[in-house]
């Protein structure tokens, strides 16, 4: 997530329902497991055949390699668009790897990994039944450089040699040098520094292979040429009424992942939340075999569901790297000073947070701005113990010290969209706690766009604000470099670091756990990373959201992993 971290930019301004709708990142179903899992939801083995129906509040827009911004290969791209690697297609933390999809393997890296090779599998087919080249995936990836089809993740720009220069292959003809092909089956990228987490970069869209012939620009989204199970046959508004069929050339015998259980998928877009979970609920006709990828359950429609047996068994539950808090910028008084700091850290209640959040079933809270997922190192701490409702006398004892004897008023910015996590409720469950610690909190409530323009700035960003941040991929480093890498601080534009940390020894750190290309090792230091800047008191970590979805009474064979905490649609069955 950067652009220097663009991605991450973009995932935390509209986090759920990009990732919901894209798989992103970019953000779904427990059920069989607490953090994530299987179920056959409807009674029998799944079977191939029928016609899968989605109802999705958002339209699958921009259906163009070069355009999506997902990772993992996304869900409903993942049908169409296979990747040099993927993520792995199973339940919960096991579906956190990185396996091979197109490629042999997920990447053999050089000795800093500044160099990436990677080898195609044998009998690969485009849906004309025509073979994928290595040539196909250096010409899909330099088309996601052309400013025409912007809109995918910014990686490659920042990464590749001469990447941050090169206009797309429409504008420059010779390509770009740093993406080698040699042969057929073999395609190397050259970075311009070490980068050991470039499998999970290798997971995204742009590497699904686009045979340059086919190539018709912004047409190519009306009829993209597929490398996966399915094909598009229709693509109605932009993707607001999506269908697919099988493509008679892909191979299973190639791809480990994905099952294409059903005959057809039909994705119906546009559709109101509410009107989408009734439909589920009902499960009449077709919509006994449908699902969504981008709408939650929130607590009322649980409430309701909890007392129906057989609903219930229809709800899945995932979990997405995700974090709801509160920031803090330490150039903005009193907030430049840690005690003042670490007293708000002590006073908050985060049991009220959570209740204004929906509830446990719908949030879980935290004292660690890294998820609770082995694959972002979550190292457990909590260096400002305020127990489950808040330490307030301790508080006070801090702003005392700070020369606060009678306490102090701030004012926190918040959103009013109803997204409960960084709106009104929660704000309020924040001023209700410090407001026994002696503090004083005026509500500055402001519509999205705005909100995001504040809190994002680093000439008008307040001193204190509620804030989320959403993975691009399941590791630390798309969560702390964007929010504590001082090389990352944008002046001009949207500026994630918040505290505008630029530390010698933060960012030194994050180079070299950079150049780790065994992810244990990586999450590892990213977990001793995130406790050692936890120390700071530069945010008090709030929340990780929980995902709840309902499905047709018909949908078998459920897969929520921990990568996108929703629903792999390449999983499930109707039959």
């Amino acid at each position: 997530m950067r652009h220097s971290s663009v991605i991450s930019r973009r995932v935390a301004a509209a986090a759920v329902s990009v990732v919901l709708a894209s798989g992103a990142a970019a953000c779904g179903p427990e059920d069989a497991g607490a953090k994530g899992g299987t179920s056959g939801k409807a009674a029998g083995a799944p079977q191939k055949g029928g016609t899968l129906t989605v109802l999705n509040s958002e339209a699958q827009s921009d259906f163009d390699p070069a355009r999506l911004y997902t990772s993992g290969g996304g869900n409903v791209p993942s049908l169409v668009f296979r990747t040099l690697t993927t993520r792995n297609r199973e339940a919960g933390a096991a579906g956190t790897q990185v396996v091979p999809d197109l490629a042999t393997d997920t990447g053999r890296p050089n000795k800093d990994a500044t160099e990436w090779t990677y080898t195609l599998k044998e009998g690969l087919k485009y849906e004309d039944g025509t073979p994928i080249t290595s040539a196909d995936i250096k010409y899909g990836i330099e088309r996601s450089f052309a400013a025409e089809l912007s809109g995918g993740a910014p990686y490659l720009r920042d990464w590749l040699v001469g990447g941050d220069t090169y206009q797309g292959p429409y504008k420059d003809k010779k390509g770009l040098a740093s993406i080698v092909t040699p042969d057929p089956r073999t395609i190397v990228f050259k970075l311009k520094k070490p980068e050991g987490e470039f499998p999970f970069v290798a997971t995204q869209t742009q590497f699904a292979p686009v045979p340059k012939a086919k190539d018709t620009g912004t047409k190519y989204e009306e009829h993209p040429v597929s490398s996966g199970p399915y094909k598009v046959v229709k693509n109605e508004n932009d993707g607001e009424h999506l269908v697919l069929e099988r493509n008679e050339h892909w191979d299973p015998k190639t791809d480990e992942e994905r099952k294409a259980y059903p005959d057809r998928i039909d994705v119906k877009s546009g559709l109101d939340e509410a009107v989408i979970n009734q439909r589920l609920a009902t499960s009449s006709g077709a919509d006994s075999a449908a699902l969504t990828t981008d709408t939650n359950l929130g607590p009322a429609e649980l409430a309701q569901i909890g007392s129906d047996k057989a609903l219930a068994a229809r709800v899945g539950t995932g979990h997405f790297g995700f974090t709801t808090y509160i920031a803090f910028n330490p150039k903005v008084k009193p907030f430049d000073d840690p005690k003042v700091r670490q007293a708000i850290s002590y006073a908050v209640n985060r049991t009220s947070v959570v209740n204004a959040a929906g509830g446990s079933a719908l949030a879980e809270a935290t004292t660690t701005f890294l998820p609770e997922q082995k694959a972002f190192g979550h190292t457990p701490y909590d260096h400002f113990p305020a127990g489950k409702t808040g330490n307030p006398e301790k508080a006070k004892e801090l702003l005392k010290e700070a020369g606060y004897p009678n306490g102090l008023t701030v004012t926190l910015l918040h959103s009013t969209a109803q997204n409960r996590t960084t709106s009104p409720e929660i704000a309020t469950a924040v001023q209700e706690a410090l407001g026994k610690a002696g503090i004083t909190v005026k509500l500055d409530g402001q519509q999205p766009n705005s909100f995001n323009e504040k809190r994002w700035s680093v000439k008008d960003a307040p001193g204190f604000f509620l804030s989320r941040w959403g993975a691009d991929w399941p590791a630390g480093g798309p969560f702390l470099a964007p929010i504590f890498d001082g090389r990352q601080i944008v002046t001009d534009g949207s500026n994630y670091n918040h505290a505008q940390l630029n530390d010698p020894a933060v960012n030194k750190e994050i180079d070299e756990i950079n150049k780790l290309t065994d992810p244990k090792a990586a999450a590892a230091r990213w977990g001793a990373l995130d406790k050692k800047i936890g120390e700071r008191a530069l945010d008090v970590p709030l929340f990780h959201p929980v995902y709840k979805q309902l499905v047709g009474k018909d949908v078998k064979n459920v897969v929520i992993s921990d990568w996108t905490g929703v629903l792999d649609i390449s999983q499930v069955a109707v039959k």
